[in-house]
């Protein structure tokens, strides 16, 4: 009977610690769209990991499929450049975070706002480590569509 309960309790301690982990990472993917709102770009950088990738998959105007890859440090600048009466609000619709020990893989899909107005919609895909001062984000690459988006 003892090892049966010992058992158990460690099995309902690593689920604890896997909802942890997903709390966190929630949060740490949250804080990027709170300092994006708050024009706060220390705030976002805080949550990125030093080689943080940034990079976008669309179509061009005759359908080709392109990546491309933007630059951080010029995206940190657009999120802190405050813009009279301009609030860009990226709101995610949901989280599917999968954990695998110190890497985790978040897709959240999401609907875009320029001031209340709906501007576009897609799917952030975050690749995260768990590092010695938490979850860090080393990559994100999103989608951008102004059709078939569920509001």
């Amino acid at each position: 009977m003892k090892k049966l309960l010992t058992i158990l309790l460690f099995m309902g301690a690593s689920q604890l610690f896997a909802q942890t982990d997903e709390q966190l990472i929630k949060a740490t993917i949250n804080q990027v769209f709170d300092g994006m709102r708050k024009n706060d770009s220390s705030m976002v950088r805080e949550v990125l990991h030093p080689s943080c990738f940034l990079k976008s998959i669309g179509k061009t105007k005759t359908g080709e499929v392109k990546l491309q890859e933007d630059a951080i440090l010029m995206w940190l600048k657009q999120i802190g450049t405050k813009r009279e009466g301009v609030i860009l609000d990226e709101r995610l619709t949901s989280y599917d975070i999968k954990i695998d020990g110190e890497m985790a893989m978040a897709w959240t899909p999401y609907e875009f706002y320029v001031n209340d107005k709906f501007n576009h919609c897609g799917v952030d895909v975050f690749t995260l480590m768990k590092t010695d001062k938490g979850w860090k984000i080393v990559g994100i690459v999103d989608t951008r569509r102004k059709e078939n988006c569920v509001k």
